[in-house]
Order: C-alpha cells, then structure tokens, then sequence
C-alpha cells in the first residue's frame, strides 16, 4: 500500500500514513470538512523511490489542478510532540512532475538539521522515523490561519485562540505575517479587531464550534489550521493537539481552585515520579496524623500532583473571608510575582469570599491543641539553642547519626516483599517526629536571629550589609560536603587528565566496577551518597548510585588555577567579611543606642552559631528517603526476578499500592511504560506554573503588564538573595548532571537544591527562575559569598548561553553587557 486516499487511511496506523494524514483522516471521519486528497505512505518511502504511475493515478482521480502537498512523518503531530515547521509543505504544485519532485522534497526534509535537532531532543529514534506524504486538492482561500482550542500562552481552557490573515495561511505558520487576532472566552464574549478583521463574528464562531468538535472528539485540546473559501465554506487543514499545555489541577466539586508550585523551595521544579510523590503524601499523612492526636488530619489533601510537580491547594484559604486579604502577604517569601498575581486574583469574582466558613473554626482550634506540645518543645529548644549554640550542635548531630544508623539496617521482621513495601511506606515518620523534630527549635532560633537584626539595624545598615555578615557561615553540612569534594579533587591532582578528559557518565561506570585509581572518593560518599539533585524525590538515584554528577564537579573544580579562587579560601575570605561587618554594624549601632547595638551583637553573634543547622533536618531526613529507595528497588530486582517486570526502578513509576497489586500478580507493564514516557515529556519542560489555576490558567502570564518601570533599559529585575556583584560569563544550566561550569562563570538555572551546591563553588554568581530568600541556593550562595539574584521568570530563555551579564545581588538586577562592536577593517592603521 505505497498510495491511499484519505477515506482509505486507518487511522491507527500512523506507522504507515504519519501522524499528519492520520489526524486529517480523523477529522474528516468525525465530520469536518475536509479537502479529499490521498497519502504516499511511508513504504514508498522505504523503498527509496516515489511511486509516479500510482502517484499519477491517485493525481488524475483528484481531478488533477492544484494540490497541496504536506509532509507526515511517523514523528509527527503526536500528543506529546508537534513537529511544527520541521519538515516542509508545498502549496499550489500543479502536474505530476512537479508533484512527484514535491514529493522528494518532502522526504528529503526528514534529514534537515533542524527537524534531527528537534528529533534528538524528544529522544525520538532515528531509525524508527519514515515519511509519508499528503497530497489534497488547494483550498482557495478568501481567510486562512490558525485556532487554538485552548489558550497556547495562559494554558487557559475553554478558551479559543484564531490568527487569521487574508489569504493563504502560511504567513500566520512561518511567524511573517501580522494576523489578526481572535480570544473568544469561555462566556462567548470576543476580543479582536472587530469590523476591521479578517472575519465575520459568524465565522469566528463557526470556527469555535468546529474547533471544539475536534477538541471534544481527540479528546484534547487541537492546534487546527484552517481557511475559509471564496464561497464562505470553512474547511480543515491539519488538526493535532496542543502538546505545550501544561496538565490540568484534579478536578474540584465545588468550583474553580487555585495551587501554589512549593517544590520549588525545596529545589524541585522537574517532575516528582510516582512513587516520589507517594512517599512523600505517605510522610504528611503521618506526619500531620501524629500531630493531631491520631486522628486523619486531611492537610495532606493540601498536596496536588499536577505534572509531577508539588502543588498546595490555596482555594479554601483564598475563599475563607478571615484568611483571604493574608494570603498574598504570606507568599512574600515567593517573590513579587507571587504576591500581585495573588492580590490579582482576590479581585476574581470566581475566588470571591463564601459563607459557610470553608475552613472550620474547631478544626483549626483542634489542630491547634493537638500541635500545641510540639509548639512547646520547639519554643523551648529555641531558648537553649540561644543559651548554649555549642551544646545544642552536639545534640543536633548526635540525633543526625543516630537517625543515620536507625537507617542503615532492616528491621528483622521485614522478611517479605510486602513487609519491605510496607516498611518504606512508613519509615520516614520515625525519623522525622524522633530525630528532626528536635531539631526545630534550633534551627528556628537560628533563622530568627539572623532576622531581627534587620530591624535592629533599621536606618543604620542596608539590607545587603546585614546579609552580609551570614557569608562563610559555619556548621552547614552542605558547606562541608563542597569543602570536602574540593579536597578530593585536590587529592586528584595527579589524575587531572583522565579526570577531566573523560565523560563523567564514563568515569561513574569505571568508579562503581573499581576501575578508578583512589582518589578518597569512596569516603566523600559514605558520607554524602545517599544525596543527589531532586533528592526530595525518592525515585531519583543517589549519588552513591550515580557519582556522575559528582564526576563533574571534580572536573569543574580541576580547572581552578588561580590559588585565590580555590573554594576553601573564597569561602573563608566570607568569613573573614561577615566578621569584620558585624563588628562595623555593632560600632555604628553603638553611636546612638548602646543597648541596641549588645542586642544586635548577642544576635549576630548566635546567628552565625546557629544559623548553618539549617540544612541539617533535611540531609537527616534524606537518610530515610535513600532507606526508602533501597527497600524499594529490592522489592524491584524480585519482581524482576519473577518476570512481573523488566528493570528494578520500573517500581517508582508506580504507587505504594500498585506495588502491592504487581505482587499479588497484576500486569502492570503497561501503565509503567506510559508513566515512564509521560516523566520523559515532563522532564523536557522548560517553563512550571508558580501559580495555577483549575482550567489550566498560568496565573502569572495571565496577568495585565505592568506599566514601564523606571529601571535601566535591558535590565531584568528580580529579587536580591545574596549580596555583591559580579560580571562573567552566563552558563544556563537545566540540569547540575554533566554540566561544566569555568572558574567566574555566572551559573543562570530554573531553580537549585543542595545537589547543585557543588557547582557554586567555582561560579561568580547565582541567578535562578523561582524560589526565596529561605530556600537552599540562595542561603549557600550567601555562605559562599556570592551574588545572587532570584525570582527571575523565564530568566533560563531570557540570557542566552554564553552572554556576558552582571548581576547585583544587592538591588536584584541583572544587566546583559552589549557585545564590542568589530574594528571595521583597517581600522587603526597608519
């Protein structure tokens, strides 16, 4: 079956016609109108050859005339991958030696840089991709474009998008013409160019209806390109869904809701896989279920997985008349974007306040009571940790290790695969309420001490000179991880060549099969492997797992040559800094407010004691998550070993109790392999909501602009983290695993967990999409003496790899330099 006419396709069999003719065949199946046309399927293309004579034929049974002639590659137009623009179409080819070369053409535009680049990023394999081609009779158009059945910018569904333009469509595709410009919302009301465009309000609603039929009929939301003849008749050219949306919230009952992205703050923008989420909505569940007294609390019905990302459910909060007006107040430590989308939204009618009290009164005095001894122990632990830092500390580490031996060994009565499953459910809760519970009120003495400064200092010192003074905090155990990678590398100094002329993926396989000189590595992971990037996330391997990572920070450290830029000495150089401000910041407070200024000293003094303890509860709490992962992957390698499944780690892209269906003999490869391929997508993502709403609404892309600010022109402003400034290199990094970062370069990143501290050793400055001031990158990058700018949406696509920026971590802003013009030549000769 070398040629088949539309009617003939089954459209199932997108291997033989493409992904292109399969949709059309569809469209025209469900009742659209659609131009009769026939498909070169990919076995001509296999053979190498086009098929004239069937060609032909197929051509003169069209009624011959002008055709259009379209790609369809197997790779095409798939749910998860579009293709748009990849490969090529010719329109108004007419007679069948023009066809035929169009034909050729298209089969040559599978080889393009661009669609193999394209390829090459989705993971899409080669040798698996053929090309069909699409042959319809042209559409004379008086108007032509594009709809959209969901809004492709706010992800808002129910809302239909048009760009339409006089004539052929293909302006409106390549992006060179300027279309006119359609929304029709969800209540029918349009906005557009009105009398002056391109369409009647009765096309554009034709086109809406036919859109929505699509839409209703894939089952997702359609990309449809369209045109409108000279007799009015409006017909179908391609219809393929929207594969950049991002997936909708679950579903409320009582109307539209409204979720913050909190991974982020822990340094979690990919996807969580399945059995990540599980362990972690395991943990709150227990978590919250001990503080209430036993009872189901339901706060972890707060954690929405949407896309694999974490979300909290705002809605209850936003609706309650007592809590609104404090929502967007609260979200400070999220940025300026957060607060005005949330101020934003208290206007929408949608979240206006309900009665009925949607969170009741002896459910919050419940919780109250039942957290009230916790609250008491936390208090009490904060007064000691600020009467005795040093005591405190060996306290706190003390709980650390014995959290890390509780960890180590199995229980002997997890003798079976499911006492195994049931063990990893439920181990975390332990280590969290006996080890990292204690450890609160140390940890919150520290941070609230390095507060009120600020405010003690108020008129006396600037914000970035109080920050200051945390530079080259001590007692961080993410600190003394980097430190003690540096000193490994320093050790491997004799390695150099093989350690940075190898692949680090090769270096870990080597390493892991013992064929690596010693380098002291095998004790810096006996301490810090059960870390990595995305640790929160269970299914994620550690280091001690993967070293790769580790690998490529050795090799980044190994290219520090100037003695003043080796880590240990830049982060005690901080050190030396935040002594020598404090001590400035007490004198200048001691002019006026002697008191004031002891005070401030007492605090300062205890914050830099205690302060660093803030990373300790979570590096405690990630020797149960690898605990966790262990348990599970063993459960994994037995049900491989009973053919359940083909590889150990298939059992993170499932959920506690689908684990336990696999062992009571369910077939789960299925769901495993569509779950893998839908964390693949996930993970290729570039832009994450922070703020989204149930019909997909991206909150803040949705908001009005703001007015022109009175900043520098080409400036992006953010929020300053850590203080400084700095001028080098932008190296835009996705991933920590692999990646190279020179001595001074500026490290740019959607976002930065402890797994990625290890870079920031060697870079300039920090620059990141998302997060707070509290979260992880930004406290390590001030203990490193960094500058650090956060809070910068879509700042990875904003400043291209390779630009030279500056970044000033006091006032939040990031200024792109301006290339130096190229001497003409001559220039400058005598």
């Amino acid at each position: 079956m070398r040629v088949l006419t539309l009617d003939r396709i089954d459209t199932d069999r997108t291997d033989l016609v493409g992904g292109k003719a399969a949709g059309l065949a569809e469209a025209a199946r469900a009742g659209e109108r659609v131009p009769s046309g026939f498909c070169v399927t990919t076995e001509a293309h296999r053979s190498g050859e086009v098929p004239r004579d069937e060609v032909a034929a197929a051509y003169e049974a069209l009624g011959c005339g002008r055709v259009a002639v379209r790609s369809s590659a197997t790779a095409e137009d798939l749910p998860d991958a579009s293709f748009a623009g990849q490969q090529e179409t010719y329109l108004n080819v007419e007679g069948v030696d023009d066809l035929v070369a169009a034909v050729r053409r298209c089969w040559d535009s599978l080889g393009t840089d661009r669609a193999a680049a394209y390829r090459r990023d989705r993971g899409i394999d080669e040798a698996s991709v053929r090309m069909a081609v699409v042959v319809q009779r042209m559409v004379d158009p008086r108007a032509a474009g594009v709809l959209f059945t969901a809004n492709p910018v706010t992800g808002t569904r129910g809302e239909t998008v048009l760009d339409a333009v006089p004539g052929l469509g293909t302006g409106v595709v390549d992006g060179t013409a300027d279309p006119d410009h359609y929304v029709v919302r969800p209540d029918g009301n349009v906005e557009g160019p009105g009398d002056g465009g391109c369409l009647t309000a009765e096309e554009v609603g034709a086109l809406r209806a036919s859109g929505q039929r699509l839409q209703d009929h894939f089952g997702s939301p359609q990309d449809v390109e369209w045109a409108i003849d000279r007799d009015g008749t409006p017909w179908v050219l391609q219809s393929r869904a929207i594969t950049t949306l991002f997936p909708l919230p679950p579903g409320r009952d009582d109307g539209p809701g409204v979720y913050l992205e909190a991974g982020h703050m822990q340094g979690m923008l990919r996807p969580f896989t399945p059995l990540g989420f599980a362990s972690l909505t395991e943990l709150t569940r227990d978590w919250f279920s001990s503080l209430s007294g036993g009872g189901a609390s339901g706060l972890e019905s707060w954690l929405v997985n949407v896309g694999g990302r974490l979300y909290l459910d705002l809605t209850a909060l936003v609706r309650d008349p007592r809590t609104r007006a404090m929502v967007p107040e609260a979200l400070g430590i999220y940025g300026p974007g957060a607060v005005r989308a949330l101020q934003h939204l208290l206007d929408d009618p949608r979240f206006a306040p309900r009665q009925g009290r949607p969170l009741r009164a002896e459910a919050v005095l419940r919780g109250v009571r039942a957290a009230a001894p916790v609250l008491a122990k936390v208090a009490a632990g904060a007064a000691l940790a600020l009467w005795d830092p040093a005591r405190t500390r060996e306290r706190v580490f003390a709980l650390g290790e014995r959290a890390r031996a509780g960890t180590s060994r199995t229980p002997e009565w997890v003798v079976t695969a499911r006492d195994r499953v049931e063990y990893a459910r439920h181990l975390q809760s332990p280590v969290m309420s006996e080890r990292m519970l204690p450890m609160l009120g140390p940890l919150y003495a520290g941070l609230t001490a390095a507060k009120l400064p600020e405010h003690l200092l108020s008129g006396v010192a600037e914000p970035s000179e109080v920050a200051a003074v945390l530079g080259g905090m001590p007692h961080n155990v993410t600190t003394a991880m980097d430190l003690e990678l540096w000193r490994v590398a320093e050790r491997a100094g004799e390695h150099r060549e093989l350690l940075t002329g190898t692949p680090p993926e090769e270096l870990a396989e080597r390493y892991l099969a013992g064929d690596l000189p010693d380098i002291g590595l095998t004790g810096f992971l006996a301490a810090y492997g059960h870390r990595s990037a995305a640790e929160i996330d269970m299914g994620v391997p550690r280091w001690a797992e993967d070293p790769a990572p580790v690998f490529s920070a050795i090799a980044n450290y190994l290219q520090v040559s100037d003695p003043e830029q080796s880590p240990e000495r830049r982060f005690a150089a901080a050190a030396e800094r935040a002594v020598r401000m404090r001590d400035e910041l007490v004198r200048r407070l001691a002019a006026t407010s002697p008191l004031r200024a002891r005070l401030t000293a007492f605090l300062l003094d205890r914050a830099r004691e205690l302060s660093g303890l803030r990373e300790y509860p979570k590096f405690v709490w990630l020797y149960a998550l690898a605990q966790v992962r262990r348990q599970m992957l063993m459960v994994g390698a037995e049900l491989v070993g009973q053919g359940r499944i083909d590889r150990a780690d298939d059992v993170v892209f499932l959920d506690f109790e689908e684990v336990h269906d696999l062992l009571d003999g369910a077939d789960l490869r299925g769901l495993v392999a569509e779950r893998r391929a839908e964390h693949r997508r996930e993970l290729g993502r570039r832009r994450v909501p922070s703020l989204l709403l149930s019909d997909g609404t991206d909150l803040a892309v949705a908001l009005p602009a703001l007015p022109p600010g009175e900043g520098t022109e080409g400036e992006l402003t953010g929020v300053a983290a850590s203080p400084g400034t700095a001028t080098g290199v932008a190296r835009v990094v996705y991933d920590p695993a692999g990646a190279t970062l020179a001595p001074g370069e500026i490290l740019v990143a959607p976002t930065t967990d402890p797994g990625w501290t290890p870079l920031f050793m060697t870079a300039g400055g920090l620059v990141v999409e998302t997060g707070s001031v509290v979260a992880h990158g930004p406290t390590v990058a001030r203990e490193y003496g960094i500058p650090c700018v956060i809070c910068v949406p879509g700042v990875t696509e904003l400043i291209r790899d390779g630009q030279t920026i500056t970044i000033d971590g006091s006032a939040g802003t990031i200024r792109v330099e301006e290339p130096e013009e190229p001497e003409e030549p001559g220039a400058g000769e005598g």
